[in-house]
């Protein structure tokens, strides 16, 4: 006999909904370019009234906001006043800093085209065009801010870990691939005694730089330009961080920038790697399966991983105590220490 999943008499009803997976960030996404969740933010309104704060056409207005009180992102009471729900409260108002939104630029933009021939790619095995080359500098120079949000709350939790607020003395930081800057950034705002040394290619430190003055600690970072497997780390930092670089690397990649990372380390100096972990069987959790996906569509040999895969690579490296950190974001915190 056949198996089934979960059922005997299996329906198409969670298929169908997968086939229409594709609007819900679209929807979103025009809800905020179009100012929805900002004008919601001062209390619920009629349709009558975002149309006329938003100069949307009310159509268009009734049916996105009809589409998000079904997702649950705004909601509607007995007088038909539309109000923000509070994950859209907290995350979707471009006026906070905790605004999480601009990943859907992100993803219609940057991501979908490329999806869009995933049966080539899935055929072949090889991406259009590798980003994590220095080419796709690029790529990432237009995205980096929009996704600062998305880590700020674990630089929170890992600067606590760290007691950097009782430091005494000078801890220097080496942020890998720094991109926005939100690992320096963040563990320095907690301490004055942190110096940071942030590398990445060129394009991506003029942004870095750029976000590192907004937040008033610029005056604690140096630059290092390069490619992070090419550029010169310096010797003897306390804290090392990689925020979402090994997927992009490979495992022969993420195994090579390890050892990289362990001798410019202080013996005992700590390393943190945010990722989006699998179980070993590789079977969960979906985002992070979906992510995995995402690595073959946007990189040559780009990955997911698990703890033990991660934690096998640190100790080859030369580090040791591997653990996790449960910390906001998709996957908790791995740090480890060098031995």
């Amino acid at each position: 006999m056949p198996e089934t999943t979960g059922t005997d008499n299996p329906t198409p009803q969670r298929i169908m909904q997968m086939a229409w997976g594709y609007a819900p960030p679209l929807i979103i996404e025009a809800a905020i370019k179009n100012r929805i969740f900002d004008v919601l933010d001062s209390g619920p309104k009629t349709l009558d009234e975002i149309s006329r704060v938003t100069g949307a056409a009310p159509r268009g207005v009734r049916a996105a906001a009809e589409a998000l009180v079904g997702i649950e992102l705004l909601t509607r009471d007995a007088q038909g006043r539309f109000g923000l729900a509070p994950e859209s409260a907290a995350f979707l108002v471009s006026t906070k800093p905790s605004f999480q939104g601009g990943i859907f630029k992100h993803v219609s933009t940057q991501l979908v085209p490329k999806w869009l021939t995933l049966d080539e790619i899935v055929r072949t095995g090889k991406p259009s065009r590798a980003v994590n080359e220095a080419e796709g500098a690029e790529f990432f120079e237009q995205f980096v801010e929009d996704i600062f949000p998305m880590s700020y709350a674990a630089t929170q939790v890992l600067a606590d870990e760290l007691k950097l607020a009782q430091a005494k003395q000078p801890v220097r930081v080496l942020d890998i691939a720094s991109g926005s800057g939100v690992w320096g950034i963040g563990l320095a705002q907690r301490s004055p005694q942190v110096r940071v040394t942030a590398v990445d290619w060129p394009g991506v430190l003029k942004v870095t730089k750029r976000i590192a003055e907004k937040f008033k600690v610029a005056d604690r970072f140096t630059y290092v330009v390069g490619n992070m497997h090419e550029a010169d780390y310096g010797k003897d930092h306390h804290v090392a961080t990689l925020g979402h670089i090994l997927h992009s690397e490979g495992e022969a990649g993420s195994r090579k920038l390890l050892k990289k990372v362990a001798a410019a380390l202080a013996p005992g100096g700590t390393i943190a790697i945010a990722e989006f972990l699998t179980n070993e069987a590789r079977t969960a959790p979906p985002q992070s399966l979906l992510f995995g996906v995402n690595m073959l569509v946007n990189t040559d040999q780009g990955d997911v991983f698990s703890f033990k895969q991660i934690s096998e690579w640190l100790r080859e490296a030369g580090f040791e105590s591997a653990r996790t950190l449960d910390a906001p974001g998709p996957s908790p915190l791995i740090l480890a220490s060098r031995r």
